[in-house]
């Protein structure tokens, strides 16, 4: 399974290096396309492994004005 990230940013917001930085650290990779970030499970993933990976997203970006979209395969 594979978890899609698109972010949006805000003219007043974190640069989108800083962003990307936080991303990666988490274990997120850049990618080409419709979106910006995946991660890759290397297998597949419980409902509440998708939950908590939405929870810490949301968590790594609260206070960076950012708006983001997610989406499992």
């Amino acid at each position: 399974m594979e978890t899609y990230l698109r972010v949006s940013f805000h003219s007043e917001g974190a640069k989108p290096t800083e962003v990307a930085d936080r991303l990666r650290g988490f274990g997120f990779a850049p990618t080409q396309g419709n979106y910006d970030f995946v991660y890759d499970w290397q297998g597949s993933a419980t409902p509440d492994q998708l939950d908590d990976l939405s929870d810490e997203v949301t968590r790594l970006l609260r206070g960076h004005r950012t708006l983001f979209e997610i989406e499992t395969v």
